[in-house]
């Protein structure tokens, strides 16, 4: 980095490439423990997944092909947000969502390329964007998670729009401000009519629905019995079980083609401002390989989306999963799905 001036002096230098450092990370990007400052190359990814779900991939990837991976973590929606505008001076190269509505978005403003066949043919044709703007990585169910010892399995409603029923006031929890729930409501619109789905989130709100910040909130509150059930994403249980396998909750899922049980994606693409989209190709090419699914299959207990590569054991295949029939690229309106929510109370 300073090569060509050798007579500064070498605590001066020090101080230079601190400042470089904490540069960085005051704009929100991580590197990876043990990383260089100066990489022959790297990418800048912005992630709406969160650093302990991606993150590690992300090092291994460094890791094995020299390539630094600098990231920008935070909310999907915000970091769609931010992307869109910085515009074309976005430093970001790849945009990694916890669902395909934001990507959706993403691609509806041109700000995606298109993605080499070799990509697009690693995963089926229902998780990729239909214009191949996209690609899923990852795939989870929409479940709901209860406590075994509130609720018998005589008592799960069999579609979603139940939970406005008063046998579940104030013990419903869900996350209006998460990306996975968020790109749901998006589904609900699609599949049920604005006018429905406005109906449904303002009963919820008026049955006293209990709002928290996050998937991960919502199982801890359900096991600690703060609530009777709570919506997620199906692999948070998991998680949760691998830590303690005496929690006392489990999964329901709704009724087959039901709203609630909406199949959607973590996925990536690559922007149109980046100056090296072969290089970002080869991390996503990467993130679909074999190693890369077994990790999402294992460790995050998400389905695996490349054939061949097994889901965990004790999750239901995805095979036996019947969801709702909707185009993922049809969720991208997360604007007006925004509106609504700040609308019916469900968002401040």
């Amino acid at each position: 980095m300073f090569a060509r001036f050798p007579s500064i002096h070498p605590r001066l230098r020090l101080a230079l490439t601190m400042a470089a450092i904490s540069t960085l990370f005051l704009f929100g990007l991580q590197m990876p423990v043990g990383a260089q400052t100066t990489p022959a190359e790297s990418l800048t990814v912005y992630s709406g997944r969160s650093a302990g779900l991606i993150g590690p991939i992300l090092d291994q990837f460094t890791a094995e092909t020299g390539v630094q991976v600098l990231v920008r973590y935070g909310g999907t929606a915000e970091m769609a947000a931010t992307i869109l505008e910085e515009g074309d001076n976005s430093p970001a190269d790849i945009f990694i969502a916890q669902d395909a509505g934001a990507l959706g978005a993403l691609a509806d403003a041109g700000r995606l390329i298109p993605l080499p066949s070799d990509v697009l043919e690693r995963v089926p044709a229902a998780y990729a964007s239909r214009d191949g703007l996209w690609v899923g990585l990852s795939g989870r169910a929409r479940v709901l998670i209860y406590n075994t010892g509130l609720v018998s399995e005589a008592e799960l409603p069999a579609s979603i729009l139940d939970l406005t029923d008063p046998r579940w006031q104030g013990q419903i929890a869900w996350a209006p401000a998460n990306g996975s729930f968020q790109a749901n409501v998006t589904a609900m619109r699609l599949l049920i009519g604005e006018d429905a789905t406005r109906q449904w989130l303002s009963d919820m709100v008026a049955n006293g629905a209990i709002a928290y910040d996050s998937n991960d909130t919502i199982v801890q509150a359900v096991a600690g019995g703060e609530v009777a059930a709570g919506l997620v994403n199906h692999y948070y249980l998991y998680e949760f079980l691998a830590q303690d396998p005496d929690l006392p909750i489990a999964l329901h899922y709704f009724a087959p083609g039901d709203p609630g049980a909406l199949i959607n994606v973590a996925g990536a693409g690559v922007l149109n401002s980046s100056d090296q989209p072969g290089l970002a190709q080869r991390l996503i090419l990467y993130l679909l390989g074999q190693q890369a699914q077994q990790y999402f299959a294992e460790t995050t207990y998400e389905y695996p989306l490349v054939a061949n590569i097994p889901t965990a054991r004790g999750i239901r295949p995805l095979d036996e999963i019947t969801g709702p029939a909707i185009d993922l690229s049809d969720l991208s309106d997360l604007q007006a799905t925004l509106d609504l929510l700040h609308d019916t109370g469900a968002l401040p």
